[in-house]
């Protein structure tokens, strides 16, 4: 199944770029490529911070990686001047001198991604003051502003992520308050799995359960859309972080699945 997970993931980062108008792709310096058998997502006008779409996925999953490989993922982000940017390493990753290769090219372990499934039980009721429901076309500028913020993906990502209600397979979910849109989330689905993202809320209206609420959304509209598995991921825990994203997953019952391992280069500035 992790596998699987994997390749759905890949598939959404693939919908999101070709969703992008060629403006837009020239604008951002987007690019989404085959490097062996990984998927190398870059967004170069975007801030060191977006790591969200400056990804590489896939890396030694379908078949073993290659040095040749790791050289060309690293070069890829050198030219197009993303300083900051993740390789994923999936658990069955191979061969295993693998991370030594990303280390041996500058890359570092950072904190990694926990990857988290349910099946199709039924999600337990949420108390919220919100309400949720599909975005609205005229409801995705503002989708964008708050998915863009909470993500670190900068302004300038604004106008590509009011695509993503018009990305195959994808389906964009707001919260309102008094006919504002005060939180977000996304759901992608393919071959029977639905994997959820851009999961966000508006600094100002956190605290009225808005993403329980949409997460709980995005999962019944899941399960009618005949999902078997649901899948989601955030940072794994580690000590002094609150957890809410992932305090949150769990009490709509999902269970950890796997963690997978990020490798970046170090921080600079």
């Amino acid at each position: 199944m992790s596998i699987e997970l994997e390749a759905v993931e890949r598939g959404e980062l693939e919908a999101l770029h070709a969703a992008a108008p060629e403006a837009l792709h020239a604008a951002l310096g987007l690019a989404c490529e085959t490097t062996g058998t990984a998927l190398v997502s870059v967004a170069g006008a975007l801030p060191p911070s977006a790591i969200v779409v400056n990804r590489t996925i896939g890396l030694g999953v379908a078949a073993p990686a290659r040095p040749d490989t790791a050289d060309a993922i690293v070069e890829r982000y050198r030219r197009a001047g993303v300083r900051r940017y993740f390789v994923h390493v999936h658990p069955a990753c191979a061969p295993p001198e693998l991370r030594a290769w990303l280390l041996a090219r500058g890359l570092e372990p950072v904190r990694g991604w926990m990857k988290f499934t349910r099946g199709r039980e039924a999600p337990p009721a949420v108390t919220s003051t919100v309400a949720t429901r599909r975005a609205r076309a005229e409801e995705m500028a503002a989708f964008a502003r708050i998915a863009a913020a909470a993500f670190d993906l900068g302004e300038a990502s604004v106008p590509w992520l009011a695509c993503l209600d018009r990305a195959r397979d994808w389906h964009a979910y707001v919260a309102v308050s008094d006919d504002e849109v005060v939180g977000t989330g996304g759901l992608f689905v393919r071959d029977g799995i639905g994997w959820l993202d851009f999961g966000a809320t508006a600094p100002a209206h956190r605290g009225r359960g808005a993403q329980s609420a949409i997460l709980r959304q995005r999962i019944l509209d899941a399960l009618d859309l005949g999902c078997r598995v649901i899948a989601t991921a955030t940072g794994e825990a580690v000590p002094g972080d609150p957890q809410h994203s992932y305090n949150n997953i769990r009490k709509m019952g999902f269970r950890e699945a796997y963690l997978r391992e990020n490798f970046a280069p170090p921080k600079t500035g």
